[in-house]
């Protein structure tokens, strides 16, 4: 049968987009696992270099898949060099900030966009004091929003989880309330893959050693080892989890 050059034609450009799809995720997701690499391996350097990578490539395009990796990039430097130079960390976080503003313009109900958003904004209200109440409230708006969109995003639960641990008083409802969401975070973790490369899929590890930490603090000694190891089982080379656990066998 000779079939029509532009059924042809159709054909293969469906067949082309069709293959692009996977190429697209799996770069999607080595930029992920370049960016949690560096991160967890503490190197400063070479989230610069992703940093400065990413930023081209939404100079370039600035699609929302390159301005979100852009953001996430931008997130976990702020979160690492507050440490050594607030001023460095307020920049990255506020402009983690400002490229998810694009990516929820396009899409407002990305919960994703929104869960990473409210985290910019904790990181900033660190380092401004006089603005950290509108910050924070800002982050709990985002997050409120992604939780209603999605209320089964361990992401979600995870950052609701860590704000307020950090925030509530020990013994509260509150700190209470928290537990229970990193608790049902850890959960939503263990089922997921970890691996992903079509969505974001950062937290397993992050979640498993706040999990750690917390029982640690409640005195739960093979509780916390256990969820400690099994952040470094996800993540071998994560120095915070190798920290903590070097402290816990010197107990």
């Amino acid at each position: 049968m000779i079939r029509h050059p532009l059924f042809v034609a159709l054909a293969l450009g469906l067949a082309l987009a069709a293959a692009a799809r996977p190429l697209a995720a799996q770069e999607g997701g080595d930029l992920q696992a370049q960016i949690l690499y560096a991160y967890q391996t503490e190197d400063l350097h070479n989230l610069h270099d992703l940093i400065e990578t990413l930023g081209a490539r939404v100079a370039t395009n600035g699609d929302d898949a390159a301005r979100y990796h852009l953001a996430d990039a931008e997130y976990r430097f702020a979160l690492l060099s507050g440490r050594q130079s607030g001023a460095k960390a307020l920049a990255a976080a506020a402009d983690c900030a400002d490229q998810l503003k694009a990516v929820l313009a396009n899409n407002p109900e990305s919960a994703e966009a929104l869960t990473l958003q409210a985290a910019c904004y904790e990181e900033m209200a660190e380092f401004k004091r006089i603005e950290g109440i509108f910050l924070r409230a800002r982050a709990a708006d985002r997050l409120a929003a992604a939780y209603q969109l999605a209320p089964r995003n361990p992401r979600v639960l995870l950052l609701m989880a860590t704000f307020g641990l950090a925030q509530a008083p020990a013994g509260s409802a509150r700190e209470h309330e928290a537990m229970a969401r990193l608790e049902t975070a850890v959960r939503l973790f263990q089922r997921s893959s970890a691996t992903r490369t079509d969505v974001p899929d950062w937290g397993h590890a992050e979640a498993y050693l706040l999990l750690g930490r917390q029982l640690l603090r409640r005195g739960d000694l093979v509780g916390a080892r256990n969820w400690i190891e099994r952040a470094l089982i996800t993540a071998p080379d994560y120095k915070a989890a190798k920290r903590e656990l070097a402290l816990l066998r010197g107990r």
